[in-house]
């Protein structure tokens, strides 16, 4: 489909505005390095988590997660655990407060915090930075694939007959526009555009599933799909017979389950009662290491207080998800219903416009916006994906010349310079990262293979150091700086000699915690008055009583953080929450009411449960 000039004008429109109010509000960003990064401390936490909602809803996530609809159905729902999705969970019960205790303005300079500043501190210090620059260059390179996937469907012009190269192209262009706002704007810029992308992305998520339930129902997709792709229960295998769907489908529809049997075959979740123990085991610790440090580590540094940043992850969970799976599973079944027969058409019709589906599940999401949108809303499907890509790019930009300029040009070369030089230099550090990012997307191909390596191989060696570092006292910054050193060395040697992430998740993380252990244990702990300093801010639960124990002969009235058992409960209430959620988008679209109702009935009891058990009380101070 031809974009007409109302789509085009929708589309120029929205770039436009976006980058007009990013330029707009650049002059608070300039004032200092706090307001450049976060905000001043001064966005309402509600702000903060639609904000960090609308980074997380990337264009390059949801034409992941459409086909990973496609193919695996309601189930679907429990693969992006691969990240952990389910993070959210634990930061929104008590890691969140922990870390914004702190006041600190990076990741990197939390680690000072933790670990002091003797030589295995600085070190651990400078580990912390290099994982986190090159954690934004993976982000980039992630986003910089899917919109120029998304550009070169729509776009007439074509610079090449090669395809990949348009993409290529293509991502470079909005790259460019998006990093302009960006860099000049600095986290305030982020956040209210990001807003304004919010409200974009839900009414179009709203429009698809309209959309889709006009044009699909039960029946045009039960005809389909295998039997069991509408229910989220599973055994020990997927139990999605595709080629029995081959078999008894028509001819036109072939080419959706011919892809979708060999995609269950060959991507690793055909075994699915053992790749989602996995999952929830790697989850788990990495949910438990905090956040990495980007884009949603920046959001939680930046509320207003502890209590704020934890009310910002939960609000991330409410906005996010219902939304959003209202997208990609109306985009899903569009895809299932109308793919074969536009196939077949373009087949016959060499003259027609956009690309043939050859089985590549990352076009699905173009292939269905490209042939099934109405003129107009087409325009609007663009500018929300568009919004997609700019509120997660611009994010993970804003967090790269936080830990350049303020994590080592500011703590080891200019300590003394002027606010004014710090935010210039950040200008330029930005746009290096902008560069970068676009040159290591360029050799991309997969989203899905990127995604494997950055959920599983990148945040895998990432974890174990950054689990023990909240939950025990002896770690130093030597055993940190041996373990995250350790993860990140494997995690770049994985793809190289073509490991599987996941599989390999558990050995990398049991020779990290061995490494940390005995790199600690063989050096001098951290000095004790770091270590007050850090529990008495902090006050995390886990094995600190030496440490409080010295921390009482100072301050008698002094008590442990006793809230474990309530912290563990929450976060099971939370992960209930959160997926019923999650599939409440999935049954709207779908019309299985019955599911809808007991997916509606947990969200709402564990909303009441959390109330009294999480929201009543948060507290700044333990």
């Amino acid at each position: 489909m031809k974009l007409s000039t109302l789509d085009l004008g929708i589309i120029f429109g929205y770039v436009v505005l976006t980058v007009v109010l990013g330029m707009w509000v650049s002059k608070l960003a300039s004032k200092s390095l706090k307001s450049y990064f976060l905000a001043g401390n001064s966005l309402p936490w509600w702000v903060l988590g639609l904000s960090n909602a609308s980074g997380m809803f990337d264009v390059a996530g949801t034409m992941w997660m459409v086909g990973l609809m496609v193919v695996y159905g309601v189930k679907s729902l429990f693969i992006p655990w691969v990240w952990p999705v389910f993070n959210q969970i634990f930061l929104m019960m008590f890691l969140a407060v922990w870390l914004r205790r702190s006041a600190k303005l990076t990741g990197a300079e939390w680690i000072s915090f933790r670990f002091g500043e003797d030589g295995g501190a600085r070190a651990s210090h400078f580990i912390n930075v290099a994982f986190a620059l090159i954690a934004v260059v993976g982000m980039i390179a992630y986003g910089f694939l899917g919109i120029g996937k998304l550009a070169a469907e729509f776009i007439p012009y074509q610079f090449s007959p090669d395809s990949l190269l348009n993409e290529k192209i293509y991502g470079v262009i909005i790259v460019t526009l998006t990093t302009l706002y960006s860099v000049k704007g600095g986290m305030y810029a982020v956040v209210v555009t990001e807003i304004l992308q919010f409200f974009v992305k839900f009414v179009v998520s709203i429009g698809v599933a309209i959309l889709a339930m006009r044009l699909v129902t039960p029946e045009m997709l039960k005809a389909v799909v295998p039997d069991g792709w509408n229910s989220l229960t599973f055994g020990a295998a997927i139990d999605l017979d595709w080629v029995r769907q081959l078999q008894k489908g028509s001819l036109e529809n072939q080419v959706v389950a011919q892809s979708a049997a060999k995609a269950v075959a060959t991507e690793g979740y055909a075994i699915f009662g053992a790749f989602l123990g996995l999952v929830f085991f790697q989850g788990v610790f990495k949910s438990l290491a905090g956040p990495v440090p980007n884009y949603d580590m920046q959001r939680l540094l930046s509320a207003k207080s502890p209590a704020e940043a934890a009310k910002v992850s939960g609000f991330v969970n409410l906005a996010l998800l219902f939304p959003r799976y209202l997208m990609i599973a109306g985009l899903a079944v569009l895809a299932l219903v109308f793919i074969g027969p536009e196939w077949t058409r373009l087949k016959a019709d060499a003259a027609a416009h956009g690309t043939v589906f050859q089985g590549d599940f990352d076009t699905i999401l173009p292939f269905v916006i490209g042939h099934l949108m109405p003129h107009g809303f087409l325009g609007l499907m663009l500018a929300g994906m568009l919004s997609a890509f700019m509120a997660s790019y611009s994010a993970s930009l804003n967090a790269a010349p936080a830990y350049v300029v303020n994590d080592i040009y500011k703590k080891y070369l200019r300590p003394d310079a002027d606010q004014k030089s710090y935010v210039r230099l950040s200008y330029i550090v930005s746009a290096a990262f902008a560069v970068i990012g676009t040159v290591i997307g360029w050799q991309l191909t997969s989203i899905n293979g990127i995604v494997a390596w950055i959920a599983t191989g990148l945040f895998g060696g990432y974890t174990a150091a950054n689990v023990i570092k909240w939950y025990w006292w002896r770690l130093n910054g030597t055993g940190y700086f041996v373990s995250m050193t350790l993860g990140v060395a494997i995690a770049l040697a994985l793809p190289a000699f073509d490991i599987n992430a996941l599989k390999a998740f558990p050995f990398a993380f049991a020779f990290c915690c061995a490494a940390a252990f005995v790199a600690s244990l063989m050096t001098q702990p951290t000095d004790m008055g770091v270590l007050k300093e850090f529990y008495l801010k902090t006050r995390p639960w886990g094995f600190w009583k030496p440490v409080h124990d010295a921390l009482k002969a100072d301050r008698p009235d002094v008590q442990p953080n006793r809230n474990f058992a309530r912290d563990m409960m929450n976060v099971a209430i939370g992960l209930v929450w959160q997926s019923a959620l999650t599939a409440a988008g999935m049954f709207v679209i779908l019309r299985e009411w019955d599911q809808l109702a007991v997916a509606g009935g947990l969200a709402m009891a564990s909303t009441v449960a959390l109330k009294f058990t999480w929201w009543d009380q948060l507290q700044d101070e333990a």
